[in-house]
């Protein structure tokens, strides 16, 4: 691809965390506007100050490189960002700017300090932001929080909040090969798997979620109040004994579900969806089981979530809300079969 804008060297700076089609808009409207682009990548300082989900520079920079080989091998630089406006105020051979509509004022303050400076002002190419089919913008923020995936696609298919999903052979097939971290630990001995996964909890970067009333009231009984904690009554589909059911009075918070074995509902689905708003700890009680709420909880939850759950004879599986985890749950998802 050569310049179609006629300028010599262009500048685009940003955080290009989870890089995305929009990140892509900005970096091929720097492409076309001249001969050589420099892109200025945030510093690991600089972007965590901001959130601390964020990806390593490595990755972010990696993912930007492989963008813009996508489109030519030469004509473009990447560089190292550090301060709000890096180079542009004095560079000396730049003469634009690619911004988006929230930085434009940004390019027009690195302007006034080129003035100040005595050098020409910028020409600012302002790209417009991606939308997804609800409207709503494409942005790194949005994708971390978990309610888009990189082409800005919602997680959630329409179909799944107007009909009941049934677990088909070819889900089951997906769902047989595990994804995760398994802590082993002797059945009748719950709180040695759940001591050591509380070892290794040393960064969570997003809500503790445990899923079954096992998890859930040894969590409780290790001094951990999980934002979420999903239950049943019952463990392996069979009732609880007295004295083993969940101190529900330990969360502020309660939301009732009904989701029968086998299937997933959009009465589950919207209850996930309350409880993952709240801000204060919250227990859901399922009329029916909740062992495959899972698939869901991670499709709406933000990156960085953990989600906890016995495995029968095993130990605790611990799955981290990614967007791979994404990707699969949703793979997953799409081979349900359809009910009503």
């Amino acid at each position: 691809m050569t310049s179609r804008g006629g300028h010599v060297r262009c500048l685009l700076g940003g955080t290009f965390d989870r890089l995305h089609d929009g990140h892509r808009d900005l970096l091929e409207a720097g492409l076309q506007a001249a001969s050589h682009l420099e892109v200025h990548v945030t510093t690991d300082a600089m972007a965590l100050a901001k959130d601390h989900r964020i990806q390593p520079m490595e990755d972010r920079m990696a993912a930007v490189e492989a963008a813009l080989r996508n489109v030519r091998d030469a004509g473009w630089s990447l560089h190292l960002l550090s301060d709000a406006f890096g180079p542009a105020p004095s560079h000396p051979t730049a003469d634009a700017l690619v911004v988006s509509p929230e930085t434009r004022t940004g390019g027009e303050a690195i302007n006034r300090k080129r003035i100040e400076h005595g050098l020409e002002p910028l020409a600012l190419i302002e790209v417009a932001h991606r939308l997804n089919a609800e409207g709503t913008i494409l942005s790194s923020t949005a994708i971390r929080n978990g309610s888009m995936d990189t082409n800005g696609e919602a997680w959630i298919r329409s179909a799944w909040r107007e009909h009941v999903m049934a677990m088909s052979p070819a889900a089951e097939a997906h769902l047989k090969t595990p994804s995760g971290t398994l802590y082993p630990g002797p059945e009748e001995a719950p709180e040695v798997a759940m001591a050591a996964m509380l070892d290794d909890l040393t960064s969570q970067d997003g809500p503790l979620i445990a899923v079954g009333d096992v998890t859930a009231r040894v969590m409780l009984e290790m001094d951990v109040l999980p934002n979420l904690a999903l239950i049943d009554g019952q463990t392996k589909r069979v009732a609880l004994d007295v004295g083993e059911e969940v101190n529900v009075d330990a969360f502020p918070f309660r939301v009732d579900a009904s989701s029968p074995a086998g299937v997933l509902t959009p009465d589950l689905l919207t209850a996930l969806e309350q409880a993952l708003k709240s801000d204060a700890p919250c227990v859901m009680v399922v009329d029916g089981e909740e062992d495959m709420a899972p698939l869901y909880i991670h499709l709406l939850a933000p990156l960085g979530t953990m989600v906890i759950f016995g495995m029968p004879r095993q130990g605790l599986m611990v799955q981290r809300t990614t967007l791979a985890m994404k990707e699969r749950c949703r793979t997953i998802l799409d081979a349900f079969e359809v009910q009503r």
